[in-house]
């Protein structure tokens, strides 16, 4: 299975995403003449070589106006922080006029036009709905223009519930708009071009301590990172400054299938996109593409303990655990403190089902705490063949895979065959087979 994952040890930034990703291409300038050719009004792209900590990778700069951005953060804060540019330069911010830093244009430009675009970025602001006319009248695939929309829609979300207002009232200078627009879109589009098909994120670094803003001084990671990161493990370490943007989180959350550790994989390549901040640890994100084993995959189980329901409403609880998307479930009879028989409980669930079936086992039973354990698990390959039989249509479950191939015919077709016949299940399956 074609997979990429992403390092984030030293969190994330959308410019460092473009620039580990765009590692993984074999021409890489042919990408970024595609996307200066976009039509992103004003940008213009360029990768240069970076080195941290002898460690050599890429590093992305994003011109608007001819200009690169110095300052400003999410939610119209001045951010003094680790990745001083791409930490800083692609934050949103709400349209509050006496908090605005004052851009002064005083260069002289060879162009009269170019210095108009800068004045216009430099005092625009725009809401979703001009974000979403910008987008939709780029050079793009209806794929990648509805990824990039789904990613500006989380952070439009983080924003509105980290000011206490409704997204229509969220508004984006539009200098870190056409900044955020270029690096969301590099991603977005640098994916669909890599095309994995699982993508895997490790905890995500963000950093600590506080960042200084027009609001006053928040902690990190900031509110609209912290609430985009909700059921993502995240660790804050011990480097001091904002480590994981909201656009660079707000990607990450978008395409990955799981978060964990590196699976076992046979790597074909690996990039480094840097940031500009220099650390004791080397300042980047890593990305690992190569092949998975197609029938290993990522589950998690949860586990329970209980010693006062009843055999029905247990049974009565594991089929609303089945509903709420549970792969499996089945229970162990234990001994439990003051010698007590219990029951563990015990479920099978895809990461992305684990808050329904959590809230499940709450609901549906009398646990009070609820252990989970990430699993690797190998699966045979499956298929399902209808048969037509004298006794009507029987459902043969066929798997293979690990050298091994396996059939077994479904139950409950055996079962209304048994009792027509008047038979047992095993003579059932032998009137099947000699037919």
């Amino acid at each position: 299975m074609k997979t990429l994952y992403f390092d984030c040890s030293m969190g994330a930034a959308g410019d460092m995403l473009t620039a580990a990703l765009l590692e993984l291409l074999p021409d890489q300038e042919a990408f970024l003449a595609e996307l200066n050719g976009l039509g992103i009004p004003g940008v213009k792209i360029k990768k240069e070589i970076s080195t941290k900590c002898g460690i050599s990778g890429s590093h992305i700069i994003v011109t608007v106006g001819g200009e690169e951005e110095e300052a400003g953060g999410l939610h119209g804060h001045e951010h003094h922080h680790g990745h001083k540019h791409e930490h800083e330069r692609e934050h949103i911010h709400e349209h509050i006029h006496e908090h605005e830093r004052e851009h002064t244009h005083e260069h002289i430009h060879d162009h009269e036009h170019e210095h108009t675009q800068n004045a216009m970025y430099a005092h625009h602001h725009s809401g979703m709905h001009e974000i979403e006319h910008i987008i939709k009248k780029l050079k793009l695939s209806p794929k990648v223009k509805a990824d990039v929309l789904a990613v500006y829609a989380l952070i439009a979300e983080a924003e509105s519930h980290a000011h206490g207002v409704p997204v229509t009232d969220i508004h984006f200078h539009e200098v870190g708009t056409m900044d955020a627009i270029a690096d969301i879109t590099a991603v977005c589009l640098l994916m669909d071009k890599i095309a994995p098909q699982q993508v895997i994120v490790s905890p995500v670094h963000v950093g600590s301590g506080h960042i200084r803003c027009a609001h006053g001084i928040l902690p990190i990671p900031a509110p609209a990172t912290a609430y985009i990161l909700r059921d993502v493990p995240i660790y804050s370490g011990g480097i001091k400054g904002e480590l994981c943007t909201p656009t660079g989180a707000a990607l990450l959350k978008y395409f990955a299938t799981s978060f964990g550790d590196m699976p076992a994989i046979k790597t074909k390549n690996i990039g480094y996109g840097m940031g500009k901040k220099d650390f004791e640890a080397a300042n980047c994100v890593r990305v690992f593409l190569g092949e998975t084993a197609d029938n290993c995959d990522r589950i998690l189980e949860l586990n329970c303990n209980v010693d006062d329901m009843t055999a029905e409403e247990i049974s009565f609880a594991m089929d609303r655990l089945f509903d709420a998307g549970a792969l499996d479930v089945f229970t162990v009879h234990v001994g439990m403190k003051k010698s007590r028989p219990g029951t563990l409980i015990c479920i099978l669930c895809r990461e992305r089902d684990k808050e329904t079936v959590l809230r499940a086992v709450f609901k549906y039973t009398t646990t009070i705490g609820i252990r989970e354990v990430v699993c690797n698990r190998y699966v045979l390959e499956r298929s399902i063949a209808t048969i037509q039989t004298p006794y009507g249509e029987v459902r043969r479950k066929d798997s293979f895979g690990y050298g091994v191939s396996r059939s077994k015919y479904e139950y409950d077709d055996l079962s209304g065959i048994a009792k027509k016949k008047g038979v047992s299940i095993a003579e059932a399956i032998r009137l099947i087979e000699d037919q």
